[in-house]
């Protein structure tokens, strides 16, 4: 028997490697452009070298309305029936709901606890820079959540990548489909060719990564100085790095807890995506590649095609823990005295409001102004944290994959351990 031997593929020449070689060249360029030319140069600069990153996200963004629509049908209908799907479903929410609120409440403990808003000085903060976020921003309402949630055309939620809507439509199809049965199994292989064809397109997109990362660096060192922001945001940005130590702890640990020895393989297979999500400050940009490694990890291509659509709106734990951190930040620069009561209320809330936001830059922000409003805070406050924004959003996103990546790891494990369980009934 001839035994062929696989040379593995080196560190430098596989993704991950080719992201953090494009996140030093471009932190490099950056900071040499911002020290040797003019301001308006290294802006000038900055909004040309982005392009490169928008490039790469626009092109993630035009495969996940399609991606997300093909393999949660074709999930929820390999699911076979309703009850099935109410198991995994319930199981999904549960797991969903318990991270959010553990990670609103780290979030919450650390801003109570280091105080990163108290007795700062940031005289030259432009307010104004904050007009791109409160433009977006609505009031909170009863209303305006469940608009958001349910979709009034499918084909207007594509065109704007409303994730959650499309989610929402998804589960209706997938569910009419399978009590349809057999009659409706062209349908199915179909939508089930297509996923993979949109999964071959993810492959050719990825080779964008590296370059949309040294774009999004590049622009972002070119016009920040960072020794001034790390002199200035010091507190801040130390506290928020605090807190999602400790979150990335509770998750690894949670991890070891259900997959045992099987959580270091997991982080190993993870690391590409979230260097993706790291570089691009986007959880929606490794979407596809995510969906592929957990399925190469072992979790069947159903639970997979279930659990992380429904992720992607329900369980963004770093951003979550961002969002108590920054709006308590604001309250505490301006003085605003929050109760414990009145912080209790704003967790809750943003149990509610955030489910269904973007996993795209500053999506966190829009929610966090509309939170402000909501309490009294002054909303133009968000400005105090845009400078250091897209330095926390690295983090976030990143964390929002880990986060992903566990509870549909942990959820297609409990799910292969009640099919051995039913099979062994049957024996």
């Amino acid at each position: 028997m001839q035994v062929t031997e696989t040379k593995k593929k080196s560190f430098l020449k596989g993704l991950t490697g080719q992201i953090i070689i494009a996140m030093v060249l471009g932190a490099a360029l950056g900071i040499i452009l911002h020290n040797s030319i003019s301001p308006e140069a290294a802006q000038s600069f900055s909004n040309k070298i982005k392009m490169l990153a928008t490039i790469f996200i626009r092109l993630v963004q035009m495969i996940i309305s399609p991606l997300v629509f093909t393999t949660l049908v074709v999930g929820i209908a390999k699911l076979g029936d309703i009850k099935t799907v109410g198991r995994i479903g319930g199981k999904a929410l549960g797991w969903f709901f318990t991270a959010s609120f553990i990670s609103l409440l780290i979030g919450l403990f650390y801003v109570n606890i280091l105080e990163p808003g108290v007795g700062l000085k940031l005289d030259h903060v432009d307010m104004a820079a904050a007009s791109e976020v409160t433009a977006k921003t609505k009031t909170l309402s009863v209303e305006n959540f469940v608009e958001h949630i349910v979709p009034k055309s499918i084909f207007e939620a594509m065109a704007t990548n409303e994730i959650l809507q499309i989610v929402i439509f998804s589960i209706f199809f997938g569910l009419a489909a399978a009590s349809l049965g057999s009659t409706v199994k062209p349908v199915i292989n179909a939508l089930d060719k297509t996923s993979h064809i949109v999964l071959k397109m993810v492959n050719y997109v990825m080779n964008f990564a590296p370059i949309g990362v040294f774009g999004a660096i590049a622009g972002v060192f070119a016009i920040r100085d960072a020794e001034e922001l790390v002199i200035t945001y010091f507190k801040f940005f130390g506290s928020f790095l605090v807190g999602i130590g400790t979150l990335w702890v509770v998750l690894i640990a949670v991890g070891y807890l259900f997959l045992k020895g099987r959580m270091t393989e997991l982080l190993r297979r993870i690391t590409g995506p979230l260097a993706i999500a790291f570089g691009t400050t986007s959880s929606e940009a490794v979407f596809p590649k995510l969906t592929e490694e957990l399925e190469d990890f072992g979790v069947k291509d159903k639970i997979v095609s279930f659990m992380l659509p429904l992720g992607y709106s329900f369980n963004l734990d770093g951003s979550m823990m961002y969002m108590t951190f920054a709006s308590i930040f604001i309250a505490q620069f301006y003085g605003v005295h929050l109760d414990l009561g009145t912080q209790m209320v704003m967790l809750l809330v943003l149990m509610l409001t955030s489910k269904g936001i973007a996993g795209v830059p500053r999506a966190s922000l829009v929610v966090v102004a509309a939170t402000c409003g909501m309490f009294d805070i002054p909303v133009e406050g968000i400005a105090l944290i845009l400078p250091i924004d897209h330095f926390c959003d690295m983090f976030r996103s990143a964390t929002n994959v880990l986060g992903n990546a566990l509870a549909t790891s942990v959820v297609g494990q409990w799910e292969d351990d009640k099919d051995t369980e039913i099979a062994s009934e049957n024996l």
